[in-house]
């Protein structure tokens, strides 16, 4: 279990360093208007990240 969870952790970082590798701009001006939204928005964007995230891992599992 220790060994897929880790293998899942080291996916994520790839995953979310692809942007800032690829396209450093682009990653720069959705940071800066993400960090511009409100609590209440930021809390709906983890959240239904959250939910697809359980919905992909429900299917695949």
């Amino acid at each position: 279990m220790t060994e897929v969870l880790v293998a899942a952790f080291a996916l994520m970082l790839v995953i979310e360093g692809i942007l800032p590798f690829a396209a450093p701009r682009i990653w720069r001006d959705a940071f800066r208007k993400f960090t511009e939204l409100s609590d209440g928005q930021i809390r709906f964007a983890g959240l239904t990240s959250m939910m697809v995230g359980l919905l992909i891992f429900l299917l695949v599992a």
